[in-house]
């Protein structure tokens, strides 16, 4: 399952990097195989791990201080085939067609 998530820290200001740097921080002592992107974090596992990091990532920004949280979540789940992170990047890049500009 690859699940891209982002959390919203309410009240805070405009500059959430601090919050989010608690979580990626998490996310790199699980051993989650993880994505950093500008607007957003890719998680490839299951989903009690998922659903376990979420639950921990809620707690580890509520204990700085917020006191509420947008969270985004989407899910790209399959039951044909087994599809990673890489293998979805890879598809792209083999189908993709040079541009004459």
């Amino acid at each position: 399952m690859i699940v891209e998530i982002s959390f919203v820290p309410i009240g805070v200001g405009t500059s959430l990097s601090h919050y989010i740097a608690k979580v990626i921080n998490y996310i790199e002592k699980s051993g989650l195989k993880y994505q950093l992107t500008p607007m957003g974090t890719i998680i490839e596992a299951e989903w009690n791990e998922i659903s376990s990091f979420i639950d921990y990532s809620h707690n580890l920004i509520f204990q700085m201080g917020v006191e509420r949280i947008i969270t985004n979540i989407k899910i790209d789940y399959r039951l044909d085939k087994k599809s990673s992170m890489q293998d979805k990047i890879d598809s792209v890049k083999k189908k993709r067609v040079e541009v004459d500009v």
